[in-house]
């Protein structure tokens, strides 16, 4: 019997970005940088020696699409324990013009030989259990200005009751967001998994009672280690905002407690008026 292939790795092989990845018409952040980094692995890891990615910048110039995209990928500096490359993704837009949607660098290690010892780290949050929290499956139909988008049945989310007030009219304004996350169809995180993950919760402007859209405008991220199977514990929160623009830092441990990626980005949020 042939296994299933997971929707993650259908994704990072598909010749074209789909809705069942989007946010409204623009694809996640995310996954966008899961791809482009599975396009510059060969480039940087021909012998073998970096198969990783450790950390990644992204730039998001324009917003990436469903439909075909292409990725372009080089070198910048070859050395004997890690690598850097640039990379770029592409599309057609709409007046038939080539787009460059994101730019980003990466640099490739070993994260085996470069994750122990631990010397400091992040402590995880405490928790409820995850079936004591709560599910996307359990937020109200259309919350607020809000609908849960497709991408959402990628995963299984279960938020901390506390932070998932914002599900209800009710958003705890302290900036932050907690819960456990893994995907849905059973398939077990991994290293170029975690770009994805990083991006995969609701903003944390939900949380400061803004629902809707809040673009990434430059994210980097980086990855500590390879996570162990089971749930994924996250935690994002801001501490800046102003105007239209703040910080969101997220932060994931893996069924050990250890620390696993962490990253932070700049968004941009619509604030009503008046």
């Amino acid at each position: 019997m042939t296994a299933t292939r997971s929707e993650f790795d259908a994704a990072l092989g598909h010749p074209e970005l789909t809705e069942g990845w989007a946010i409204g018409t623009a694809v996640n952040g995310g996954i966008t940088m899961a791809i482009m980094a599975a396009g510059l692995r060969p480039v940087l890891d021909q012998d073998g020696r970096h198969p990783d990615c450790l950390a990644m910048s992204a730039y998001f110039l324009s917003a990436a699409r469903p439909g075909p995209y292409g990725v372009e990928a080089h070198p910048v500096r070859a050395g004997r324990t890690m690598s850097t490359g640039e990379v770029s993704l592409w599309q057609v837009d709409e007046k038939g013009e080539p787009a460059e949607r994101v730019r980003a660098l990466a640099t490739f290690a070993d994260l085996a030989a470069m994750s122990e010892p631990v010397r400091r780290q992040s402590e995880a949050p405490s928790l409820p259990p995850p079936e004591k929290c709560v599910g996307t499956d359990d937020l109200p139909e259309g919350s607020g200005d809000f609908t849960l988008p497709e991408i959402m049945n990628r995963v299984d989310l279960r938020l901390e009751p506390e932070t998932a007030m914002w599900g209800i009219g009710q958003p705890s304004l302290a900036g932050r967001m907690r819960g456990w996350i893994r995907f849905r169809d059973g398939r077990e995180p991994d290293a170029l998994s975690l770009l994805y993950f990083l991006d995969a919760l609701p903003p944390v402007a939900f949380d400061l009672g803004l629902l809707g859209w809040a673009p990434t405008l430059e994210l980097s991220a980086h990855i500590r280690a390879h996570p162990a199977p089971g749930w994924l514990k996250v935690e994002l929160s801001t501490e800046n905002f102003s105007a239209t623009l703040l910080e969101e830092d997220a932060r994931i441990w893996d069924s050990t407690g250890r620390l696993v990626a962490q990253s932070r980005q700049l968004a941009a949020v619509r604030v009503p008026q008046g």
